[in-house]
């Protein structure tokens, strides 16, 4: 585990760290002392992350670069230099939420980009500027344990994904590679899958849930940050969905 003045001196890239479960956990560990770099495809969603997190921006560099791109990937360690823990947030999924018949092949493209091949890069070209004692933690989703009508494609790449990390991790060693797998959470995605009626589907799964809520972005971080911090974790996947595969 960690010592105060090793967080102090950590290094930390949050690819989809903008918005959401990313931005939550770039705000945890900039309070404790920790150097962030977020990566994103938009600037402007870039700059909105650097006024979100201010007053405590001076530790904060965001860099533009598209994961699905090998190219942007490769350019975008040689900027950030060395770390000591990846984290991936990111998923393109608009349009992906469809009935087989109606399955868009491009947004389903779009998906496997940022789910899984946007990881694999990072931790393709990650991997040789992480410290030994370091980590990389991918984001699947209950998806892949609770698959629903129109999110097959979704729950197919999560349970690749998690594989991914198992491999990874034994491949990668002593890098810790993990995963952790959200519920749903409160955070911008819902706009895409649920759009008007995001609120009435939140509220009806919250009195399903064990917990009796919906998770929030900060429950998600916390989740990451154990995972980074933990240094005998490695090829695991930590469900953080209150007890929706229960239900």
């Amino acid at each position: 585990m960690n010592t105060g003045t090793e967080t102090k001196n950590e290094h930390v890239l949050i690819v989809g760290g903008s918005s959401g479960m990313g931005l939550a956990l770039a705000r945890i560990l900039l309070s404790e002392g920790a150097r962030v770099t977020i990566a994103g495809r938009s600037e402007a969603r870039l700059e909105e992350a650097r006024t979100n997190l201010s007053p405590i921006t001076g530790r904060l560099q965001t860099e533009v670069a598209d994961i699905t791109q090998e190219e942007q990937v490769a350019r975008l360690f040689e900027r950030v230099g060395p770390l000591d823990h990846i984290v991936t947030t990111a998923a393109d999924i608009e349009g992906a939420y469809q009935l087989l018949p109606s399955l868009d092949v491009a947004a389903a493209q779009r998906v496997v980009g940022s789910k899984f091949i946007g990881p694999l890069l990072l931790a393709k070209h990650g991997a040789p500027v992480l410290a030994p004692q370091g980590s990389i933690t991918f984001t699947s989703g209950i998806a892949a344990y609770r698959p629903a009508a129109k999110g097959s494609v979704v729950a197919a790449i999560n349970g690749a994904l998690e594989s991914l990390a198992y491999a990874l991790a034994v491949e990668l060693g002593p890098i810790r590679v993990n995963a952790v797998s959200p519920g749903w959470v409160d955070s911008p995605i819902w706009t895409h899958v649920a759009g008007d009626a995001k609120a009435a589907t939140l509220e009806a799964m919250a009195k399903r849930l064990p917990v009796g809520r919906i998770g929030q972005p900060d429950d998600i971080a916390s989740a990451i940050r154990f995972l980074m911090r933990n240094g005998f974790v490695t090829g695991t996947v930590l469900h953080v969905d209150g007890g929706h595969r229960l239900v």
